[in-house]
């Protein structure tokens, strides 16, 4: 499961999403066909890990959701590639100590 996770969470914020910790928190169960989480005899309600995973991942997912929007998104300084392309480098020099 935290493979399959890993690469999905890769993946997305390969592409673009912005992820934050703990994002791959959840209730597997046991794995296979068995209860949802909620449904009589789960365990799902009574197993402190799955729940305090799930707190701290959607804390982290409000977070960053503000911190996002407080920021206006990302800045695009230094992600441009028309600008690089057109000779802007974005703070970033070749090595003077370089011999």
């Amino acid at each position: 499961m935290k493979h399959a996770a890993m690469s999905i969470l890769y993946s997305l914020q390969h592409i673009g999403f912005v992820i934050p910790p703990a994002a791959d928190a959840g209730w597997i169960g046991e794995v296979g066909p068995g209860p949802s989480y909620l449904d009589p005899g789960s365990g799902g309600p009574e197993n402190d890990f799955t729940n305090r995973n799930t707190t701290f991942m959607t804390w982290n997912l409000l977070h960053m959701a503000r911190m996002l929007k407080d920021a206006g998104g990302i800045p695009a300084y230094g992600n441009l590639r028309g600008a690089w392309n057109d000779g802007e480098r974005f703070g970033f020099d070749a090595n003077p100590e370089y011999r």
